[in-house]
């Protein structure tokens, strides 16, 4: 990562853990998933409304974590509102794939767009959990999976 492409991560974490967007509750919601991670304590409730053509309508989601938690989960509620069900599971599988550092953004086609940002976490073992851990809760709240743990 380039020190341009750093600095764009930090501001981007620090802005999205500093003023969440969609950082509520969804009452009534279609599904929802609770997501820890023992490790570092981060947990996270994620709402999901689902129509009946299988689009995710409204997702929200509230909780605590770091800085890298919280800004993945806002940054995916942005991402995945107004996709389908399947759409959103390959975004899941995408970014999961970016994370584990077997898929390269930078040389293979992807949809994550400015997901990529979180490329890096891959450098770092142990943030990679952080910034997976709203996207596991998305997964297991999509096939109706009350609960998540990353360990």
């Amino acid at each position: 990562m380039n020190d341009r492409m750093k600095q764009l991560y930090q501001e981007l974490i620090l802005d999205h853990n500093k003023n969440p967007r969609n950082f509520r509750t969804i009452d009534p919601a279609d599904r929802e998933a609770l997501g820890h991670n023992p490790l570092c304590g981060d947990k996270l409730k994620l709402y999901l409304k689902i129509n009946d053509q299988n689009v995710i309508e409204d997702v929200a989601f509230i909780g605590d974590g770091c800085a890298i938690s919280k800004a993945s989960a806002s940054m995916m509620t942005t991402v995945v509102k107004g996709k389908t069900v399947e759409e959103a599971e390959e975004l899941f599988t995408q970014f999961h794939e970016m994370s584990m550092g077997t898929l390269n953004v930078d040389t293979q086609e992807n949809k994550l767009g400015k997901l990529t940002i979180f490329s890096g976490v891959r450098d770092l073992p142990a943030r990679v959990k952080c910034a997976t851990l709203p996207w596991h809760t998305l997964h297991s709240a999509l096939h109706n999976k009350k609960e998540i743990t990353t360990e």
